[in-house]
């Protein structure tokens, strides 16, 4: 059975991430910094220092690359490829930057532009992090970085990933990245992509 490793899961789990990681065909093993959460695993990027080498089919990371400082970037995606077996792949999503500058553009800075589980998100919340669970005391939230489209297509390239395909969705304000670690033809990609570029 692959294995997936879920990277700052939160309270969420594997059938609220991507359609194809739901079935019961993968085994998950979730990883966060905060053990409230109960994950399998207590442990944070950017190094991934208590997980194995070369151990997973995939990793998923939902919303966890923009609160790295941007010099931690490559560390965790050099992490990321690290644990990942030869023909494995990533996923990650993220706050797209472009939209939210439209959103900051228009001025309304405060405004909700949609509600999440945990409350109404302002584009304030998605450039700098979400500002009541900060508030709350969970700093962990704070961003301290963030991509465009191309900027994370070439933060994977440059740590060495073979291959990326991914999407900008503008009315929810988000990346989606799948990256693999060794591909043998741009079909082979887009084959991946197809089956897992599917959010649940």
């Amino acid at each position: 059975m692959p294995k997936l490793l879920h990277v700052g899961c939160g309270p969420v789990r594997k059938d609220r991430t991507v359609k194809a990681f739901a079935s019961t065909d993968w085994q998950e093993v979730t990883l966060d910094i905060d053990e409230t959460v109960e994950p399998d695993l207590v442990d944070s990027l950017p190094a991934l220092v208590l997980v194995e080498s070369a151990a997973f089919d995939a990793v998923y990371s939902s919303h966890n690359l923009e609160h790295l400082y941007p010099h931690e970037v490559p560390i965790a995606l050099a992490a990321f490829k690290r644990v990942l077996s030869e023909n494995g792949f990533v996923i990650v999503t993220c706050p797209d930057l472009q939209s939210i500058g439209e959103e900051l553009a228009r001025g309304d800075i405060d405004k909700p532009v949609y509600t999440s589980a945990a409350g109404p998100v302002s584009p304030l919340d998605m450039l700098y992090g979400f500002r009541p669970a900060m508030a709350r005391g969970n700093l962990y939230m704070a961003h301290h970085g963030g991509f465009t489209l191309p900027s994370l297509q070439a933060a994977f390239r440059d740590a060495g990933f073979a291959g990326t395909a991914g999407f900008r969705r503008p009315n929810r304000h988000d990346l989606w990245m799948l990256a693999a670690k060794k591909v043998a033809s741009e079909s082979e990609l887009q084959s991946l992509a197809k089956t897992y570029l599917v959010p649940a």
